[in-house]
C-alpha cells in the first residue's frame, strides 16, 4: 500500500520488542498528546503491541505463508509501527517494513479497541512480509491474502464478507478473502503455494496451476456454492 503524508504531532515514544521470529519491533508513538495517540497508550499501550507484532509475525510465517524454511522468505530485520495522526484509512503499509495506524481512526472506533487493532495488525503484519509478484500482483489480491490472514486469525470483524458474498474474485479485501478461503478447501495450503509462486512475477494461471481450474470457473462454482 503506498504511503500517504502526515504530520507529527508530538515527540516519539517508542520500544523495541524481539520476538522468536529474530526480527525487531519498534513502536512509536508520534501522536502521543492527540485524543487517539492518549487512547492507544490507555487501552492498547505499547509493549501489548511489540509483543503482539512478534506473535502475528509466527503466525504469517507458519500458519498463513507457511515458510518455515528462513530462505522463503522475505529479507526483513525489522518492523517499524508509529501511531499518526491522519484520516483516510485506518492503517498504511509503505516502505516495505513500516506500518502507519491512525490516531483518528483509533480515537473515532466505539467498541473493544484492543482487539479492533489486533485485528489492523494481522492485516498490515501480512503486508509486510507476503510476496506480491515484485509489485505486478493486483492490489485487491493482495488486500485479500492480507484480510484472509484476519479470517484464519479468527479476528475477522462485525460486517467481514460471508461466504459467498461478492461481485468479483478480485474485490478486494474479505470478499476475496472468503474467496481464497474456497480456494483453500480445494488445494490446502492454497495461499501459501500461490505467495510463493508470487516471489518474482504474478500470473493470474496460477489459480489454475494449483487447482486445475481457471479462476473465472472457480468464481462461478464458489458463487454456485453458497447459492448465490
Amino acid at each position: 500500500m503506498a504511503p500517504k503524508s502526515f504530520i507529527l504531532y508530538a515527540l516519539p515514544t517508542f520500544l523495541s520488542f524481539s520476538g522468536i521470529s529474530a526480527i525487531d519491533y519498534f513502536v512509536t508513538n508520534e501522536a502521543a498528546k492527540t485524543p487517539g495517540g492518549i487512547r492507544f497508550t490507555n487501552e492498547i499501550g505499547i509493549p501489548y503491541t511489540t509483543h503482539k507484532m512478534g506473535t502475528i509475525n509466527d503466525f504469517i510465517w507458519s500458519t498463513i505463508l507457511q515458510e518455515n524454511n528462513p530462505l522463503d522468505r522475505k529479507p526483513v530485520d525489522y518492523v517499524n509501527l508509529y501511531i499518526v495522526e491522519f484520516d483516510g484509512a485506518e492503517g498504511i503499509t509503505w516502505g516495505n517494513n513500516n506500518i502507519n495506524v491512525s490516531s483518528i481512526y483509533l480515537n473515532g472506533y466505539e467498541g473493544d479497541l484492543k482487539w479492533e487493532f489486533t485485528s489492523l495488525l494481522y492485516h498490515e503484519m501480512t503486508h509486510v512480509f507476503q510476496w506480491d509478484g515484485e509489485g505486478h500482483t493486483p492490489s485487491m489480491l493482495v488486500e485479500g491474502i492480507a484480510d484472509y490472514t484476519i479470517l484464519r486469525a479468527d479476528y475477522a470483524p462485525p460486517g467481514f464478507a460471508k461466504p459467498g458474498q461478492g461481485d468479483r474474485w478480485d474485490q478486494g479485501y474479505d470478499f476475496t478473502a472468503r474467496f481464497l478461503e474456497y480456494c483453500d478447501g480445494i488445494n490446502s495450503g492454497f495461499v501459501a503455494k500461490f505467495n510463493k509462486k508470487m516471489r518474482f512475477n504474478y500470473d493470474v494461471k496460477y489459480f489454475k496451476e494449483l487447482t486445475g481450474k481457471p479462476v473465472d470457473q472457480l468464481w462461478n462454482e464458489y458463487k454456485a456454492n453458497y447459492g448465490h
